[in-house]
């Protein structure tokens, strides 16, 4: 696989809406949009999900484009790549910078699968043709308007919802959705704002009956984890925690959870996920593909990890349209009664548009062997 050509764009869309969680509100995307262009002409494209302020973890799209351009890209030059799946090694003792590598890593999956002529969920061993995706609604003002955005999203046929707690906006805001929708499969997400000085107060969420709840404690925790998952029975999902194979297996044995959430930005990478999804499926724990609201580039790449068997549990891949006024593919990504269907062009399946890329490039630099 010769490559001609690396090029970083920094890039900037406005949501639809904005985006509040117990990190902050997000009311636009700041990221890096990766191409990888071979001798022939064929562009592979990945997506970094670093954001502009080091709140999710440590990364940045300032510290992603430094480590990119300073260490991973000449990497890449020094080596001769006969298939994506090196990729991970061959970062290996570049410690952590995880969302870089993947970015990268993504962009060369792409487009070694337009090389070999496969669609990118054929190339990891994916076998679904379709695929269930859920929905993820951030911090509301009220309870109430909590309630209506789970109505306007159980009408759109998603087939879980997830929704964002904090301190101060939790069991009232659940105990509402549950009066209003007692059937319908729901999960919580609290990124990381609570301790275990909260455990009385959190046990409360048994009583209705969630799927799951979402990294609950410290963004780097496994030990309080498992403290608290004897504690509930409802599931404890991990996600900042787990950013490697290893990470998951200790997890697992320790207890801490029940269900893990793979996003690929978080692990370094589609090789490195797809080793935690078969550790996990060895280990009888569901997994689920996690959203960091990639545009419709990323949004491929979930969506191509998710075909493999072990992903049992709904996503956070929802339709183009509930984040972006235009996304950056043809066609966008869309839902239907809750569900995705495959693509099978090769690659990601879904068309970069090169007019669209241009208009919300705010600055690109290109790397050549």
């Amino acid at each position: 696989m010769e490559l001609h050509s690396i090029t970083l764009r920094a890039m900037l869309m406005r949501m639809r809406h904005p985006f509040t969680t117990s990190l902050g509100t997000e009311w636009d995307k700041y990221f890096i949009l990766v191409e990888a262009r071979d001798k022939e002409g064929r562009s592979g494209w990945g997506e970094s999900v670093a954001s502009r302020e080091p709140y999710y973890n440590e990364e940045t799209v300032s510290t992603n484009w430094s480590i990119m351009k300073e260490f991973l890209i000449p990497l890449i030059w020094a080596h001769k790549i006969s298939h994506p799946q090196e990729i991970g090694a061959i970062f290996r003792h570049i410690r952590r910078n995880n969302m870089a590598k993947a970015a990268l890593d993504g962009a060369l999956w792409d487009l070694y699968a337009k090389r070999q002529g496969l669609s990118l969920s054929r190339l990891l061993g994916g076998e679904k043709k379709e695929i269930e995706v859920g929905i993820s609604i951030g911090i509301q003002e009220t309870a109430e308007k909590m309630v209506e955005q789970v109505e306007k999203y159980v009408e759109e046929g998603y087939r879980r919802i997830k929704v964002k707690i904090q301190p101060g906006d939790d069991i009232p805001v659940v105990a509402a959705i549950r009066r209003r929708f007692p059937d319908i499969r729901l999960m919580v997400d609290a990124n990381s704002a609570y301790t275990l000085a909260d455990l009385d107060h959190l046990a409360q969420l048994d009583q209705f009956n969630l799927m799951m709840i979402e990294q609950p404690l410290a963004h780097d925790d496994i030990i309080d984890h498992a403290t608290f998952q004897k504690r509930v029975k409802t599931p404890i999902c991990l996600d900042e925690s787990i950013h490697s194979r290893e990470d998951a297996r200790k997890a697992i044995e320790l207890g801490s959870c029940k269900i893990i959430n793979i996003k690929i930005g978080r692990v370094g990478g589609l090789g490195e996920s797809k080793a935690i999804h078969d550790l996990c499926q060895e280990k009888g724990i569901p997994v689920w593909c996690g959203g960091m609201c990639e545009s419709g580039i990323g949004r491929g790449h979930n969506v191509a990890i998710t075909t493999l068997s072990g992903f049992t549990l709904p996503g956070d891949t929802a339709a183009s349209s509930r984040y972006w006024v235009q996304d950056l593919i043809d066609p966008e990504v869309m839902v239907e009664k809750g569900l995705i269907t495959v693509p099978q062009a090769p690659g990601i399946g879904y068309d970069p548009v090169a007019r669209r890329i241009d208009e919300c490039t705010l600055y690109s630099e290109a790397f050549r062997p």
